[in-house]
C-alpha cells in the first residue's frame, strides 16, 4: 500500500487565528464575573480575530476562502448521508458539515462580541459609548476594580440599567450558545477524524492533511 501524501491545507494565518481564538474566547468566558478588565480585553481580541477571518475568507489562501467551503443544502445532506456508508466522501478543506459549524461559530461569536461592546457602550465606554467624550477602550472602574455604576439621583440611570440588562441577557445567551457550538464542533472533529482516518487536530497545528 502506498504511503498517503501530506498536502498543505491550512495556511499559517488560519492556524494562528484558530488557536488564538480558542485562547481569547476561553479567557473571556472564564473571566466574565471576576476579572472584568481582562474579560473586556479578551472580547476585543475575539472581535478583532473574527473580523480578520471574515476578510481572510475573501482574500486568503485556497482552503481559507468562503468560496471553497460554502455548500448547498443538497451537498450538505449528501455528505451527511455518506457518513453512514462504508466510503464517506472526503474533503481536504472543510467538509459540508464542518462548514456549517464554522459559519455558525463566526456568526455566534460576532453576536457575542457585538452585544458585549453594546453593554459596555451603554455604560459610556468603548466604540459604542453613548457619550463620545467618554470614549475609552476600558473604563477606569474596571481598571481599578471599582463598581461599574455610580448612584444616580435624577432617575435617568434606571433607563440605562434596563437597556444594559437587555444587552447583557443577549450577550450571555450568545456566549453560552457559542460554548454549546464549540462542544458540538469538538465532537464533530473527533467523529470526522475517526470516520476519515485522519488527525484533524494535528492538521490544525501542522497545516497539512493526508490526501485520502
Amino acid at each position: 500500500m502506498s504511503e498517503k501524501q501530506l498536502v498543505p491545507v491550512w495556511d499559517i494565518l488560519v492556524r494562528i487565528f484558530h488557536w488564538s481564538l480558542v485562547l481569547a474566547f476561553t479567557i473571556a468566558y472564564l473571566t466574565e464575573d471576576d476579572l472584568e478588565d481582562l474579560h473586556v480585553y479578551a472580547g476585543y481580541v475575539v472581535l478583532g480575530l473574527i473580523s480578520f477571518r471574515v476578510v481572510w475568507g475573501f482574500i486568503g489562501s485556497r482552503y481559507a476562502r468562503f468560496s471553497n467551503f460554502i455548500y448547498s443544502f443538497t451537498e450538505i445532506k449528501t455528505y451527511i448521508s455518506s457518513l453512514l456508508t462504508d466510503k464517506p466522501k472526503h474533503y481536504l478543506g472543510h467538509n459540508p458539515a464542518g462548514s456549517v459549524m464554522i459559519l455558525a461559530l463566526l456568526a455566534s461569536l460576532f453576536a457575542t462580541t457585538l452585544s458585549g461592546v453594546k453593554v459596555y457602550g451603554v455604560q459610556g465606554y468603548g466604540p459604542l459609548a453613548d457619550n463620545s467624550a467618554e470614549f475609552a477602550i476600558i473604563s477606569e472602574a474596571h481598571a481599578h476594580g471599582d463598581n461599574k455604576h455610580e448612584d444616580d439621583k435624577n432617575g435617568t440611570k434606571k433607563e440605562e440599567s434596563e437597556e444594559e440588562k437587555f444587552w447583557e441577557e443577549i450577550h450571555e445567551f450568545f456566549s453560552n450558545f457559542t460554548l454549546l457550538l464549540i462542544f458540538i464542533h469538538i465532537a464533530g472533529v473527533v467523529v470526522a477524524s475517526r470516520i476519515h482516518g485522519e488527525n484533524l487536530v494535528k492538521a490544525m497545528f501542522t497545516g497539512k492533511k493526508e490526501d485520502i
